[in-house]
């Protein structure tokens, strides 16, 4: 996160010289995508989902996230070509940049039928993103940090800065409520591969190109995310619980592990790191 504009400056200046960032175009972005997300909600409680305004409110919202996934998958090419640094791996390294990953994600969602299911997990993204940037440069350049202490004799003492109390909420937020929050954006992707399942069964329209790709966002998601091997645990735990109790025909017990089996099968034959040793994947910064 870029850091606000110098305290020193008048309040105009440090306003535009933040509104000429990168980052701050990326602001814009997530907080565009909560707007349009909040609009197409309107519309979705009202029960028109395809009114003009729901469409472009669809369309809007994972443009933006388009937009705010794209700024930092450049800003990360960016950065390894001032540093020198190669893709050791490729176009498989590239793939597994969760943020490469997301962006791919959004402009699938762009061009597909709505669900409105899938703009879910971006916009608890956004809820953060939104407050982080707040909390770290917008406020600070509209109410600039005073010095509580100076940084004194000692060479490598630093001057300490207030806090606003508003900047000082958010943070408490963020920290309290991201973990949580994560966890419900994995339950949120999971649930969305059984709705994505359930159209392709029923043959929906564009159904089975969906279910294929988001199926490989899936199994990149499990590999790199925490939360998403956690839900998907509980899941496989709840399901053990309903198929192990008594009265459950054998002929059910017996799908359930044939199922788990397969999913075990198309998890290892899916390792991307037994095709790139030692590739680490970069994980997501927004």
């Amino acid at each position: 996160m870029a850091p606000p504009p110098p305290a020193d400056l008048p309040l105009g200046e440090r306003l535009s010289r933040l509104a000429q960032t990168l980052q701050f175009g990326w602001f814009v972005g997530h907080l565009t995508l909560l707007t349009a997300l909040l609009r197409y909600s309107l519309s979705w409680i009202s029960f028109n989902y395809y009114s003009r305004v729901a469409r472009f409110s669809y369309r809007l919202t994972f443009i933006a996230a388009a937009v705010t996934y794209g700024i930092v998958v450049y800003k990360t090419w960016r950065a390894r070509q001032k540093t020198g640094a190669k893709q050791t791996v490729g176009l498989l390294g590239y793939l597994a940049d969760e943020n490469v990953q997301y962006l791919g994600m959004a402009l699938v969602w762009l061009f597909m039928p709505q669900y409105p299911l899938a703009m879910l997990p971006y916009g608890i993204y956004s809820v953060f993103h939104v407050a982080t940037y707040t909390r770290a440069n917008l406020i600070p350049t509209l109410i600039p940090p005073k010095i509580v202490s100076p940084a004194g004799t000692s060479p490598n003492a630093k001057p300490q800065y207030t806090t606003h109390p508003l900047a000082e909420a958010i943070g408490n937020f963020v920290k309290q409520y991201y973990d949580m929050s994560m966890s419900v954006v994995s339950g949120l992707e999971i649930l969305l591969w059984v709705r994505l399942l359930l159209s392709a069964v029923f043959f929906q329209r564009r159904s089975w190109i969906l279910i294929a790709v988001y199926t490989a966002f899936l199994r990149a998601r499990f590999s790199q995310s925490v939360h998403v091997q956690n839900s998907f645990a509980k899941l496989e735990a709840r399901v053990d619980d309903l198929v192990g109790a008594q009265g459950t025909p054998p002929a059910v017990r017996q799908i359930w592990e044939g199922t788990k089996g397969g999913i075990r099968q198309f998890h290892s034959a899916t390792d991307v790191n037994k095709y790139v040793s030692g590739a680490a994947a970069p994980k997501k910064t927004s």
